[in-house]
């Protein structure tokens, strides 16, 4: 139903139906003049403007450019239509990957270039994801991570238990960029357009103490565009998998594949592997692997643990949100213990929206985490130190943050569970 949340500012009724019954040749010519559409432009800078992000290279704040939306709408409108438009190169940052001592990195296109690559994918997505398999969640409209979770678990009762545990190596700075543009081609013939999705590609990075440095591979994790072009270069593979009648789960650049026999399984890891390779991509040896998911040691997949027919919060998982309430409950908070659980609150509540469907262990877990974190916090102010201890807990029972208003898991579980 992809034409239910195509952008309206760019997708008449006409586009609608030709989307829906295809168009002559399979390839869409004039697409260019939706882009610079003022009104696809102030949708885009909207989309930008919600999620936020750090500046780019030029040092410009989503603030600083909300300041004088109308007037630097209307300059990458210009810039657009006589042809004068250029992306400025990305900034590069490394961030940590949880449960790991890697780091991976982030580019930061600047706010400008986000508005433009928004503005591109809502004219050219609804084009592509027609055309997406079905078991393809990541970064699309009416698909997420927890549809994805249900569907593996589907595929798990039904008797697909070999698993194919696999990891892209590398996926989104190997992308090859020919081969990526040579995939949009067979959908996109305007070639103002094309050449917008290369500048994307080649803009370059800057990173601090190395300067600018040309991308000769790859899309940026950071860029709006990005998450979008990276499904188009694997929708081949999800089809190829399909056609052979093997069960395979992907969001982004992580997937699975679920088969009956461990024969299978291997077959359809040496499919994979095939694959990728012809495609320029390698999949990482170390994190790759088969397993049989009713015997004990299972298989992580979306923040979850797999493991003889249960599912639970990962190991990574549980440490990413205790890391986020360590940031959020430093034992020197000058703040008054509601102000520090209204900034807590949210994140709970994000975290168990996502693992409701986990066994309840872990909610027990990080409930006790969080309230041993506020009463050393507590301690502290009493020029006391320590986590907390009997006399802690008993000077500040679990009853006074229920009182001061302290969202529990464990709680809204067993709500959850009462509930009809």
């Amino acid at each position: 139903m992809y034409w239910l949340w195509a952008k309206r500012c760019v997708w008449t009724e006409a586009m609608l139906t030709a989307l829906k019954t295809g168009v002559k040749g399979g390839k869409w010519f004039r697409l260019i003049d939706k882009v610079w559409r003022k009104e696809n432009l102030q949708v885009a800078w909207g989309e930008v403007k919600s999620n936020r992000g750090a500046a780019g290279v030029d040092g410009q704040s989503i603030e600083a450019f909300g300041q004088n939306a109308e007037r630097e709408l209307q300059k990458l409108q210009d810039e657009l239509r006589q042809q004068r438009y250029k992306p400025k190169p990305v900034r590069r940052t490394w961030i940590e990957k949880p449960g790991s001592t890697e780091k991976r990195p982030l580019g930061i296109p600047i706010v400008r270039d986000r508005v433009m690559q928004a503005s591109t994918r809502n004219v050219i997505e609804p084009i592509f994801d027609r055309d997406f398999c079905e078991d393809s969640y990541g970064f699309r409209p009416w698909h997420g991570a927890q549809e994805a979770i249900r569907r593996v678990e589907e595929l798990l009762n039904q008797g697909h238990h070999w698993v194919v545990d696999a990891d892209i190596k590398g996926y989104f700075d190997n992308i090859p960029h020919e081969r990526l543009m040579e995939r949009v081609k067979e959908k996109i013939a305007d070639g103002r357009v094309l050449e917008l999705i290369e500048q994307f590609l080649k803009a370059g990075v800057m990173e601090e103490l190395k300067g600018w440095q040309p991308t000769k591979r790859g899309t940026p994790q950071g860029a709006v565009i990005s998450p979008l072009l990276a499904n188009i270069y694997l929708n081949p593979l999800d089809h190829l998998m399909k056609g052979k009648g093997i069960a395979m789960v992907r969001y982004a650049d992580d997937f699975i594949l679920l088969c009956r026999t461990e024969h299978e399984a291997r077959n359809a890891l040496e499919t994979v592997r095939q694959w990728m390779e012809e495609n320029g991509l390698t999949l990482h040896p170390d994190k790759t692997r088969i397993v049989d998911a009713q015997q004990p040691g299972g298989f992580d997949f979306l923040g979850y643990h797999f493991e003889q027919g249960r599912k639970w919060v990962r190991k990574k998982s549980l440490d990413k949100i205790k890391q986020a309430v360590r940031d959020l409950t430093k034992r020197n908070h000058g703040h008054s213990m509601a102000s520090i659980i209204i900034k807590l609150n949210p994140r709970l509540k994000g975290w168990y929206a996502y693992f409701k469907e986990s066994l309840p262990t872990s909610f027990d877990t990080v409930d006790g985490f969080v309230r041993r974190r506020l009463r050393a916090i507590l301690l502290q102010r009493h020029k006391k130190r320590g986590i907390g201890d009997k006399s802690a807990n008993q000077r500040w029972p679990n009853a006074f943050f229920e009182k001061h208003g302290l969202f529990s898991l464990q709680t809204a579980h067993a709500m959850k569970c009462q509930s009809p």
